[in-house]
């Protein structure tokens, strides 16, 4: 937890102390930073990021809420094990919404939609001849959240963004091994989008999505202790 700090949020200046803990350590566990099976408590997430521990406590109860904590009376509170079934339900749910934002896409999308979806491409073009993974996830939330937001339902993103966390855990550690291959499924989405072709698009996105389920025997297999 070394590097554990608040997130800025300059451009959120209304933002509660609870939200800004909450943020910053749902990040830090769906980056697997803080990993499953760590114990935290909240003197000392309080002290680390110099709040009370009011905030930190209510961050921990909506953590638990959405499955990242177990909390334990008289026991020690630990980061859960990542469920096969959190990860699989998280897929169906994106994939239901993304597909549906993305067919809107197909058919509202402008040139200039096109060409800040191909820039997001770019960027991320270079992240994976850097290695730089974190980055890369950036850039890949920028990539899908843009194509909710082209298709008029930016709203669906935050939505998304809640459920998703699961599969992030997962995706980070597979990142490593598979990020060309996203990399490359973006490039294809793009392209169906570009050519208005709803049906290549929303199958893109979708065998995009769900690869998660397929990799999640191999992630396991390879980190056994992250798993339930």
């Amino acid at each position: 937890m070394d590097d554990l700090t608040l997130a800025p949020f300059d451009d959120e200046p209304a933002i509660t102390a609870t939200e800004r803990v909450f943020q910053t350590l749902y990040r830090a566990i769906v980056t697997i930073r803080l990993p499953p099976g760590t114990k935290v408590s909240e003197a000392e997430i309080a002290r680390r990021l110099n709040v009370s521990r009011q905030p930190v406590r209510d961050a921990f109860f909506r953590l638990s809420m959405l499955g990242y904590l177990s909390i334990r009376p008289q026991r020690a509170t630990l980061i859960t094990a990542i469920s096969d079934e959190d990860v699989r339900r998280a897929s169906f749910i994106r994939s239901a919404l993304e597909s549906a934002c993305i067919r809107a896409a197909a058919a509202a999308l402008t040139d200039r939609d096109i060409a800040a979806l191909r820039e997001i491409l770019a960027r991320q073009g270079r992240a994976v001849e850097a290695d730089d993974r974190d980055r890369f996830h950036r850039l890949d939330d920028a990539f899908h959240g843009e194509i909710c937001r082209i298709g008029g339902h930016a709203y669906v993103w935050p939505l998304i963004d809640e459920q998703k966390g699961h599969m992030d855990r997962v995706r980070i550690l597979s990142l490593l091994q598979t990020t060309r291959i996203a990399f490359d499924e973006h490039l294809e989405i793009v392209e169906a989008l570009a050519a208005r072709d709803a049906d290549a698009a929303v199958q893109a996105v979708t065998r995009h999505i769900m690869r998660i389920a397929r990799v999640l025997p191999e992630i396991r297999a390879a980190h056994p202790r992250f798993f339930d």
